[in-house]
């Protein structure tokens, strides 16, 4: 068997390479004074990604960036990219910019209802860590338009009415809950913490309703008890004011003089010993 003869050229083209690198110095190569700054910029070995990216600074990450986000691929195939961006950003607890990648996946407008649901509760998540708990709350509503049966929105829409104080709702997804699955641990821990808080305040807006209700009777009570009067003095004759009367109707009144620019009233229980004597020879008018 015959061997193949040599490609001279290409051995001669080798050559002349090693020839040059040996001669010439690599100016690929990293600065040994800034080389971990260097390093840290090839995209496979960065610990973090930088929140902007800078195509000059970052050519490499930015032309990643332009090929995952690529405007030429399908809406589910972006909207999932916004998923997964949106889930890291979540387990760095940056859920600022979670709620932005889930939002950007929601634009797609893709036709999965599962993958819109999925990005509807997982920005509910990340609102609810910024303490957006009526965003949250829409967002579970939607995700369950889309899925009825998506048990991670339940779970998230009654912490969000927890949250909101709302535990008569909180209570109804629980229930609503738990007919997709009975053992759910979360959803029988909330379901009792609601119901509890449920009674809680029912039981203080009686208390409170009672308390209205008790003040109220004793401030009647108090109104009636009380009479207001005032003197004419030139009579010695006492005039007693309807409690409906405004203070321009009384000092309107032909028998009422103002002294020292300063209206004066006699005022007292009606039924006290005070007043029985006060009044014992006095003649009394009712002013209507």
């Amino acid at each position: 068997m015959e061997l193949p003869e040599p490609d001279t050229a290409s051995d001669d083209a080798m050559d002349s390479f090693l020839d040059k690198f040996q001669s010439q110095p690599y100016r690929g190569g990293f600065h040994k004074d800034q080389w971990e700054e260097e390093f840290e910029k090839i995209p496979l070995f960065m610990k973090k990604a930088p929140s902007e990216i800078d195509p000059k600074k970052n050519p490499d990450l930015a032309c990643l960036q332009s090929i995952i986000f690529d405007e030429e691929r399908s809406p589910e195939e972006q909207a999932r990219t916004y998923k997964g961006e949106g889930n890291d950003y979540f387990k760095e607890k940056d859920y600022k910019k979670a709620v932005i990648s889930y939002t950007e996946g929601l634009k797609k407008k893709c036709a999965d209802p599962d993958l819109n649901a999925v990005l509807y509760t997982n920005r509910a998540a990340a609102q609810y860590y910024l303490g957006n708990f009526r965003s949250a709350l829409n967002d579970v509503t939607a995700a369950r338009k889309l899925k009825p049966c998506h048990l991670k929105a339940i779970v998230r829409g009654a912490l969000c009415h927890l949250e909101l104080r709302n535990y008569v709702e909180a209570v109804n997804w629980c229930d609503e809950g738990l007919q997709i699955d009975a053992t759910e641990k979360k959803l029988l821990e909330m379901r009792a913490k609601a119901d509890k808080l449920k009674r809680t305040e029912q039981r203080d807006i009686r208390k409170a309703k009672s308390k209205e209700k008790k003040e109220q009777n004793q401030n009647e009570a108090v109104l009636q008890a009380i009479k207001v009067y005032f003197e004419d003095e030139d009579r010695a004759e006492l005039y007693q004011v309807s409690p409906k009367s405004t203070l321009l109707q009384v000092l309107q009144h032909p028998r009422y003089s103002v002294k020292a620019l300063t209206p004066a009233f006699l005022v007292c229980v009606g039924s006290s010993a005070f007043c029985r004597n006060y009044f014992r020879g006095r003649k009394v008018h009712q002013v209507k």
